[in-house]
This record gives structure tokens, C-alpha cells and sequence, in this order.
């Protein structure tokens, strides 16, 4: 396993591939909006590269529109789950699968949103045939299409990969994001979905403590992931891919927190 961190696209990015590798990081995952998805943005990046290569991982397919981080109103905005945006988005994430190829980038990530744990919802139909649908484009551009965890519990998204039934679909393990949701123990998940990861986050965080708001991220250690349990396991079902830092914060003290996640996990990556 090596180590990673969450980017996202900038005017920032060169000196942020310089900091990375300054800091002995040598992975990431780029976040690069929809409208900045362009041929001259992708030759800006590799030119990026060719002066401070950092691998990248995954890109992180984002999408435009509304977006709710709660449980309040999450399901009616988030991701391709709710038909008032899903068409729009998954627009935009056949094209961030277009752009992946020019970077020769082998894996994409998403929230595709709350998916319904309950398999008889008309949504849930609805949305197994959208993850089908853009599995199979990005199968067309050689890239593998990575649910990331969180708004699902484990068992949910190994039912959408059984059921969508495409070589290419995996998942981007985000433990974290399991706890914020409230939705797995995120060892335990490892053992339901270990098969099917294709890149993993570190992060870190709490439960929720009410009924309508994730619970709170914390800097990796601090937080009820238990990450030396986390990359033992990891370790123990043969993951041997990227261990990606986010750390949802900005300025100074986020490069201080993934500075400091990084020592950890490279105490811990045997």
C-alpha cells in the first residue's frame, strides 16, 4: 500500500503536487469539476506532472446541482439517485469518464447518492439501471467505476454490484463515511464488500448524535474508525492499492491534519 491524499483541481495544484511529494506522499485523487473537464485542462495537468509527478489514483467525478451532506434533504439532492437531477449528472459523469482517459487515469469515484436499502423500491430499480448505464461508457474508456461508501450500508452496495453485473463496477471504501452516515462499522464492512474495493480514503470521524445531521470528521486517530484496526484489515484481505487522506477542511490546518495522517499510516503500512 502507498499512501495518498484528496486534491482538488486549482490554480494551486502545481505547487500542491510540489507539497505532496515534499511530504512523501506520492498518490492522489483529483477532484476536477464538470466544466473545467477540458482537452486543455487534461494537457495543463500532465504538464503539471512532468515537473512534480504524483500519481494519479482515481479522479473524483463530481457533479453539479444541489447538494445537501445531511439526512434532511441528502436523498433528494445527492448524486443520480433522485430523477430530478440524475440525467444532468450522468451527463456529466460520462464526460468525467472521457476526461479520465485523456489523463490516463484508471478509476473514477462518486457518491451516486442514497441508494434505497429496500430492493423493491421503484428507485432502487431506477438506479441500478443508471450504474449500468455508466458502468458500461466507462468500460468503453477502460476505466473502472468506484461507488464510494457512505450514504449505503455494506450490504446495499454488494446488492447494487450483484445486481448491476459489471466487471469494472467496485467501490472507493471510505470508513469514515460509513460512521458520519451511521450506517456500517467499517472493519465489519471490509469483510461484506473487501472484494470489490478499488481505492480506499483515510479518514476519520464520529456517529451521528442526531437524527438529521452526519456526524462530526475528525483528523485521522481521532475519531471511532480505529485506523490501526482499519489498515490491519485492509492488510489481512489483501488490499495493496492507494490509502487516500481527505480532510474536509481548508487552509493550513488541513495540510497540518494530512501531514500528520500520512506519519501515522506509514507507521502503521507494513
Amino acid at each position: 500500500m502507498r499512501t495518498g491524499v484528496v486534491l482538488d483541481y486549482n490554480e494551486s495544484l502545481r505547487e500542491n503536487f510540489r507539497w505532496c511529494l515534499e511530504n512523501n506522499i506520492p498518490t492522489c485523487q483529483l477532484a476536477v469539476a464538470p466544466d473545467l473537464q477540458t482537452e486543455a485542462v487534461a494537457a495543463q495537468i500532465l504538464a503539471i506532472q512532468k515537473d512534480y509527478y504524483v500519481e494519479i489514483t482515481a479522479l473524483v467525478g463530481t457533479w453539479s446541482g444541489p447538494a445537501e451532506w445531511n439526512f434532511a434533504y441528502g436523498p433528494e439532492t445527492l448524486g443520480i439517485v433522485p430523477v430530478a437531477y440524475r440525467a444532468h449528472r450522468m451527463k456529466e459523469l460520462e464526460q468525467c469518464a472521457r476526461f479520465a482517459k485523456m489523463l490516463g487515469v484508471p478509476d473514477m469515484c462518486t457518491h451516486v447518492g442514497f441508494i434505497p436499502e429496500n430492493p423493491n423500491d421503484p428507485l432502487y430499480a431506477e438506479t441500478v439501471a443508471a450504474i449500468r448505464h455508466l458502468a458500461k461508457v466507462y468500460k468503453q474508456n477502460g476505466i473502472r467505476f468506484n461507488m464510494e461508501t457512505g450514504q449505503e450500508t455494506a450490504l446495499t452496495l454488494l446488492r447494487v454490484i450483484e445486481d448491476v453485473q459489471a466487471d469494472n463496477l467496485g467501490l472507493n471504501f471510505d470508513p469514515a463515511n460509513l460512521i458520519l452516515y451511521g450506517k456500517s462499522n467499517p472493519i465489519d464492512a471490509l469483510g461484506i464488500v473487501g472484494g470489490h474495493i478499488n481505492g480506499v480514503h483515510a479518514k476519520d470521524g464520529n456517529y451521528p448524535l442526531s437524527g438529521r445531521s452526519l456526524g462530526e470528521e475528525t483528523p485521522l486517530g481521532e475519531g471511532q474508525v480505529n485506523i490501526p484496526a482499519f489498515i490491519a484489515k485492509l492488510q489481512e484481505i489483501g488490499y495493496d492499492g492507494a490509502v487516500t487522506i481527505e480532510r474536509e477542511i481548508a487552509g493550513d490546518q488541513q495540510k497540518a491534519d494530512v501531514a500528520a495522517a500520512n506519519k501515522l499510516l506509514l507507521a502503521l503500512i507494513k
